[in-house]
């Protein structure tokens, strides 16, 4: 077999040079399916890979509990979803996986400070906020015990809200206005930057939960939002969760039958759910990139069909002289794999070199696996067989008297 590629591949390309401005723009092509390729699947592993670093960066071991209404439409008799306070402490003092919990509750407000005001989400937190959520102080300090017991109109501010109410100025010991209701600025919030889902976290004004339940949202007594909880490791997720549901259901007295009115959700399902997003959108996207290669594949048959015909004669010659039809056929199957490998390894070097500018263009990681190289070049090798098989048939199937008749 080794004696019959070798030649045919040798007359391939010699066969290519001499059309080679058709042979360039098919070759065009298929590079460009190929880079289309490459590319999307090394941006879609960059992106994924950054959102994912995002999510770690959260806490791996962080438990979002909230509460959930279980009233079907007309049912009143059934209670309103509810959590409170008390729930966050007997949770932390009767389970052994939970380290700590704050609760939190929030709302969208203006807060005021002079001539400036800024839209932003104000936090009524507890006193674990900062260890939970991995929120530090940059400037100032946080809340003391006295501002929790008394319900004290003190604020944090994000460095966002601190940028729009007072720019470059200092705001500690100043008052902004959130409501009806002064506040004085006691700390500024290290920037956090973005979370995976675009919210900017440090786009936040925080104030004790007693101060957010009096001054800001008026709720029942240790009514919350939402329970944050962190488990002792990353190991033990899954054992404070089902601490955490089982004790919530004797709290709030629902049948291990009953849907319960709360619902829990870990860091791990939120990255579950953002990888399984990422596999099908790159998915999609690669599968529209591929369409690029199926346009190459048609230009790869246009071209050994108009081949054929201006080789009629010499194929002809060729079977005369005692070449088989498996000869003819092999000749140009192999030109048509050869327009494609060509393509298919230029554009391979075209998107390396595309993700490697925008990998320090973005400062990511972008990484091809090898898989995906591999899998490129036999989808090239492929789109050449599949393409060039019918104009090869065609070809080899000449009859030798009209092939040599042919002008």
């Amino acid at each position: 077999m080794r004696l019959v590629i070798v030649p045919a591949v040798r007359m391939s390309f010699r066969a290519l040079w001499r059309a080679k401005l058709r042979s360039a723009l098919t070759i065009l092509g298929i590079l460009i399916g190929v880079a289309a390729v490459v590319i999307v699947v090394a941006l879609g592993n960059a992106v994924r890979d950054q959102v994912m670093e995002q999510i770690a960066s959260m806490g791996a071991n962080t438990i979002y509990i909230s509460p959930r209404d279980t009233r079907s439409s007309g049912a009143r008799s059934q209670p309103r979803a509810r959590l409170t306070e008390a729930d966050g402490a007997a949770i932390l003092r009767d389970t052994t996986s939970v380290a700590a919990i704050t609760p939190q509750s929030s709302t969208r407000a203006q807060v005021i400070s002079g001539e400036q005001n800024h839209p932003t989400q104000v936090l009524g937190i507890g006193d674990n906020y900062f260890t939970v959520m991995d929120f530090a102080v940059a400037e100032g300090g946080g809340f003391t015990t006295i501002d929790f017991r008394t319900k004290a109109k003190v604020v944090i501010l994000g460095q966002t809200v601190r940028r729009q109410l007072f720019g470059s100025g200092d705001p500690l010991g100043a008052y902004v206005r959130i409501g009806k209701h002064p506040f004085r600025v006691v700390g500024v919030l290290e920037g956090k930057g973005q979370t995976p889902f675009g919210e900017d976290q440090d786009d936040r004004v925080l104030v004790p939960i007693g101060t957010y339940r009096a001054r800001l949202q008026p709720a029942s007594p240790g009514r919350v939002q939402m329970l944050i909880a962190q488990a002792t490791s990353d190991q033990t997720v899954d054992r404070a969760v089902e601490q955490i549901e089982q004790l919530l259901r004797q709290r709030h007295n629902i049948d291990p039958e009953d849907r319960p009115d709360f619902q829990i959700r870990t860091q791990a399902e939120i990255r579950k759910t953002q990888e399984q997003s990422f596999a099908m959108l790159t998915g999609i996207l690669s599968a529209i990139a591929a369409i690029s290669l199926v346009v190459g594949g048609i230009g790869v048959m246009n071209v050994m069909l108009v081949s054929v015909t201006e080789r009629t004669r010499e194929i002809g010659i060729r079977l005369a002289i005692g070449a088989s039809e498996l000869d003819v056929l092999l000749q140009f199957l192999v030109e048509a794999v050869v327009l494609s490998l060509v393509g298919g390894v230029l554009g391979l070097a075209v998107g390396l070199g595309v993700n490697a500018g925008l990998a320090r263009f973005l400062g990511w990681s972008f990484s091809v696996p090898p898989q995906a190289i591999g899998v490129a070049l036999a989808t090239s090798a492929s789109v050449g067989i599949v393409f060039g098989f019918l104009p090869a048939r065609r070809a080899a199937k000449l009859d030798p008297i009209d092939a040599l008749r042919h002008e």
